[in-house]
């Protein structure tokens, strides 16, 4: 029986402290043995002029997770042709690691518009999704058909929001601090982005 890796992809523009909170509900729910986080270098459902370039992004991530074992941030998507749809990503993974079993991470207020995603009845052929719950979300309109095949996992979400963030760092930086890890905020610093 292989690993068992929860594939976790956004843009994390930056990387904060929700981030990080959803990361740990995730290791700690025992479904999954790693969690491979993925930056998108150019989400289909954004415009690519407002993202901050993918190393830096990248950089940020490897900076704030660098010394947890079972975390990987993974850069399959820079590879992959564009634009990055998440099935592509889950069918190239799978032929890749046969013997390991994929759970796509999501949120549940992502899982209330999952029907909305590129071919999501193909998503969940391929694999299972792992759902972090959301205090007033309600998955009670979310078709039978991914509902059966969504595992829930307990999360006390920090509501924060990456394009709030950005202003924040823009007009009150002090403000963002304390809602970004430290090494995320020191590398926001000496790159001098979101200015």
């Amino acid at each position: 029986m292989g690993q068992k890796i929860g594939l976790f992809g956004g843009t994390f523009d930056p990387v904060h402290n929700g981030h990080v909170a959803i990361v740990n509900s995730f290791l700690d729910s025992g479904f999954i043995d790693e969690l491979w986080i993925i930056p998108a270098p150019s989400p289909p459902h954004k415009s690519t002029d407002s993202i901050t370039g993918y190393e830096h992004r990248k950089r940020m991530l490897e900076l704030v997770f660098k010394n947890r074992d079972q975390i990987h941030i993974n850069d399959i998507e820079q590879k992959l042709t564009l634009p990055s749809y998440t099935i592509q990503t889950i069918r190239f993974l799978k032929q890749k690691y046969t013997n390991s079993t994929f759970f796509l991470c999501i949120g549940e207020d992502s899982l209330a518009s999952f029907d909305t995603w590129y071919k999501p009845d193909q998503i969940v052929e391929q694999c299972t999704l792992l759902v972090a719950r959301r205090p007033g979300s309600n998955s009670k309109d979310v078709p039978k058909k991914y509902l059966d095949n969504a595992r829930f996992v307990d999360h006390e979400p920090v509501d924060l929001s990456a394009s709030e963030l950005r202003e924040q760092l823009q007009a009150t930086p002090e403000k963002a601090e304390e809602k970004i890890p430290a090494e995320a905020m020191a590398y926001i610093k000496e790159h001098h982005l979101y200015q």
